[in-house]
């Protein structure tokens, strides 16, 4: 009997616990699943606001007087998604919308701020036919005599309304239209949709729309709709809903699957390359599971958008001097052009605000033959692609197409591809791009660049006799200087899966997929008596989560600082051997560029003992110390002794005093740099994506590049410009910043005279230390000078990292004489020996020198050898 009332007692206790845990979970959890009616008080209290004034809808604005009422976007979402998801689509492209939108959760969500409409009677479980009947209803009942038409959308799909207005306003919103990504279901579950042979429906995550008119004749029919479901699936009971009562069915369009794009790649939909076709083409993209990609998305279509603007730009300036050339208006009186009633055509002059550009410029047609070469040295030869490039110009005459030149193509054949295909939709048929047979491309620097382009291309018709065939044709473009370089930046962007923190994680513990929909079928099992799932921690967390967010920003805990990225911390890591008086040009440079404006620099000096000058050694430090003193900021020291130097090495020690998330610079004691670089150092530099490698720009020999006898003949006069009118001078009397002025002091003029930007240097560069150890950091094999740099780029282009190169003007490398040790390794010495040649002067420089010592071309014979 004890045994007994002791397994009574064991499992009078479970039960008690899990349905104390169950209590907990649904009065805590952000997302109301279950069928139960939770918080029915605060419901009840719940007073709905005036649905014209949610949505910002004025009572006097009707489809005939307002550009914001061609159609209304009707979200549906869920509480938990509240704080992400609505509210990312709600500050992203809902702004951009020819019309109005709202979501609608469950009757118990509340979001200030969002035009949320709490369905009565609804909840967030799966599936959410009741949610989507009955948001088709109230769309009817309150907004369906002021928009022209409807959409019912997921909060994870991404809407760009420039486009979505386009396209409907081609479509006739009269006539019952109900449009989206048709659809029967996949083989094995057609028999249990239940459709017959001739029916299909319309796929909820691209999103559907429906004209005012097929809306009129389902919304009075919703009810009936819900109490005859046949299956579980939504979408297909609406699409059996519109079919019964509106009579139509869903489009069976091709290009549906273009304009309503959805990507069957789930969570990694839409995280990579933006720059693709599907994406350009697409009017709405689906799924967008994490919303911070919403946001990424938004800024990378408004780019486009810009760019857009700016061709459209263009066009008028080009139309605008076409026009004045036919009414036989001279070039140089374009500007003051004054048109009929006293308008000027450009009243902004340049130098003031608005000024719309120099039409002369801008209004330049295209033509393929608009450089005409007064001699043969001025002939611009092409260049030949195949499956390599052949050119007449290059020292290489034969290489493999460079990565710029290559996306560019792919740029003017993306481009090339969208205007063969504009018309698509009306003439019933799709031109695919297959592949580039071969091209010719030449650079005019002046104009732009020209392409003529042998493309095999797809031919598909669709309507009508279906066919499909290979068509090849030429394409001669001419890409001009205006565009605009659109570059995304993934900052804040999670680590890549194979990150040993990731790897660890995922080792220690199921994976679990944080970006789920609301409406995905593994919620269906998520029923009240599932006590398998009962995740009792979850909902103590909830609970807790929401008491910190009711706190004052103070008395919340657990928050990672999110900071702007100009203001990230570099860790600059400098190798130092002897040079003392170089090293307190560097320095001076730092305390006017870092210690004096308090930017988020850190030094750390890797310092080695120079035989030869042993004093420079105990001067570093005093100086060092010096600077410490002054300014009360750390200046770390690492001292390497009478170490053989390294400086792979030097640069490895430093590390070790850095984090892994720390973003680390590699420079030498002879570069000059200003707040620029540190800009574009953060900029340029993502961790687990991108490290920065700039090309910087190397002086000349101050003695070549200020001597006569590499400038000028031998007997020539310099000419100085002595008839130059005073009063022609105009000093800049803008006020400058102290950043500007220190910006200009360490700033140089940069051109061919002054020196050359060192394409094949690789020992500067900026990377964040966990991306430095993940590709296994520099040879420490190699000694003395050089190699090392190279050795790393190697490795990082053989990585998943990507390396971002540049000419930077903010980075100056100051001259100084190179001595190359003939006891190095016969690479080092050779590129040693490259270097001091290349640093010496120019080429212009060179020629003056050699013409004005013919002996050096020609050596006198030697006495007695004939």
């Amino acid at each position: 009997m004890p045994r007994r009332n002791k397994w009574t007692h064991l499992a009078a206790g479970v039960v008690a616990g899990v349905l104390l845990g169950m209590f907990i979970k649904m009065c805590s959890w952000t997302s109301s699943r279950t069928t139960m009616e939770t918080c029915p008080q605060s419901a009840k209290a719940y007073v709905a606001p005036d649905p014209y004034a949610l949505i910002g809808l004025g009572p006097e604005e009707t489809v005939q007087n307002s550009n914001r009422t061609l159609v209304f976007v009707g979200v549906m979402t869920a509480e938990q998604y509240l704080d992400t998801r609505a509210k990312a689509v709600f500050e992203t492209w809902s702004q951009d919308l020819p019309g109005r939108i709202a979501f609608f959760s469950s009757e118990v969500s509340r979001a200030p701020g969002l035009p949320l409409i709490p369905l009565r009677g609804v909840d967030d479980s799966y599936p959410p036919q009741k949610k989507s009947f009955l948001m088709l209803l109230y769309m009817y009942e309150k907004f369906g005599d002021k928009f022209e038409w409807f959409m019912r959308a997921d909060d994870d799909v991404y809407v760009r309304g420039d486009k979505m207005g386009e396209f409907l306003r081609s479509v006739d919103s009269r006539k019952p239209q109900f449009i989206g990504q048709a659809g029967r279901g996949t083989n094995s579950e057609r028999d249990a949709l239940a459709l017959d042979y001739n029916e299909n429906f319309c796929m909820g995550g691209p999103g559907v729309l429906f004209s005012k008119e097929t809306l009129r004749r389902v919304a009075p029919h919703v009810k009936y709709c819900l109490k005859h479901l046949y299956t579980t699936h939504e979408d297909v009971e609406l699409g059996r809903c519109v079919a019964k009562f509106a009579g139509v069915s869903c489009t069976w369009s091709y290009d549906m699957q273009t304009i309503l794009h959805h990507n069957s790649s789930g969570s990694a939909a839409y995280t990579g390359r933006l720059k693709k076709r599907e994406v350009h083409r697409a009017i709405t993209l689906h799924p967008v599971k994490d919303h911070r990609h919403m946001y990424r998305l938004h800024s990378y279509f408004k780019n486009l958008r810009i760019q857009e603007i700016r061709e459209d730009t263009l066009d008028l300036h080009r139309d605008i001097a076409m026009s004045l050339r036919e009414l036989s208006v001279p070039a140089d009186q374009v500007e003051d052009f004054v048109l009929p009633g006293d308008i000027p055509l450009f009243p902004v002059k340049l130098g003031e605000s608005g000024y719309l550009g120099n039409n002369t410029i801008l209004g330049a047609p295209i033509d393929m033959n608009r450089h005409n070469p007064d001699n043969f040295d001025e002939i611009m030869p092409f260049d030949f692609i195949s499956k390599s490039i052949y050119s007449v110009s290059h020292s290489n005459p034969k290489r493999r197409i460079e990565g710029p030149l290559r996306e560019a193509i792919d740029d003017v054949i993306r481009e090339v591809m969208e205007i063969i295909n504009a018309p698509s939709r009306q003439r019933g048929r799709i031109i695919d791009f297959n592949e580039l047979l071969y091209g010719y491309v030449r650079l005019d620097p002046l104009h732009g660049v020209d392409y003529i382009l042998d493309l095999l291309l797809k031919y598909r018709r669709y309507r009508g006799r279906k066919m499909t065939a290979s068509v090849r044709r030429h394409a001669y473009l001419q890409q001009t200087f205006t565009a605009m370089e659109v570059r995304e930046l993934p900052m804040g962007e999670p680590p890549p899966f194979e990150d040993p923190k990731i790897l660890k994680e995922s080792s220690d513990k199921e994976f679990i997929n944080d970006y789920e929909d609301f409406d995905e079928s593994s919620q269906q099992q998520n029923s009240f008596l599932d006590f398998g799932r009962l995740n009792v921690r979850g909902a103590l967390e909830s609970s807790l989560m929401k008491i910190h967010h009711t706190l004052p920003k103070v008395l919340q805990w657990n928050d990672e600082p999110e900071y702007a990225v100009f203001d990230r911390k570099i860790h600059f890591i400098l190798p130092l051997l002897g040079r003392q008086e170089i090293f307190g040009r560097f320095m001076k440079n730092y305390e006017d560029i870092v210690l004096k404006s308090n930017e988020a620099v850190r030094l750390i000096v890797v310092l080695y003992l120079d035989s030869k000058n042993p004093l420079d050694y105990k001067n570093a430090e005093s100086l060092i110390n010096y600077y410490e003193d002054t300014y009360g900021k750390e200046i770390k020291l690492v001292e390497m002794g009478s170490t053989t130097f390294s400086r792979g090495a030097a640069l490895t020690e430093g590390l070790k005093l850095c984090s892994g998330d720390d973003l680390v610079f590699f420079i030498d004691v002879d570069m000059m740099f200003n707040f620029v670089t540190l800009r574009r150092i953060r900029i340029n530099t993502i961790k687990y994506y991108q490290a920065f490698s700039p090309i910087v720009f190397s002086e000349y020999n101050p003695e070549v590049v200020n001597g006569e006898d590499y400038n000028m003949f031998k007997g020539e006069t310099p000419v100085t410009n002595s008839d130059v009118d005073d009063k022609n001078i105009v000093s800049d009397e803008s006020v400058k910043s102290d950043r500007e002025i220190a910006n200009l002091k360490y700033s140089k003029d940069i051109n061919d005279d002054n020196g050359y930007f060192r394409q094949y240097g690789f020992g500067i560069l900026s990377i964040y230390k966990c991306d430095f150890d993940r590709v296994g950091g520099f040879n420490l094999s190699i000694k003395g000078w050089g190699l090392e740099d190279v050795h790393l780029f190697e490795t990082l282009i053989k990585s998943n990292l990507t390396v971002y190169r540049a000419a930077d003007d903010s980075l100056v490398h100051k001259f100084h004489s190179v001595d190359c040790d003939k006891n190095l390794e016969k690479s080092q010495f050779l590129m040693c020996l490259g270097t001091k040649a290349s640093t010496y002067g120019s080429e212009k420089h060179m020629t003056y020198y050699m013409l004005n010592h013919p002996e050096i071309l020609w050596p006198e014979e030697e006495k007695g050898v004939s």
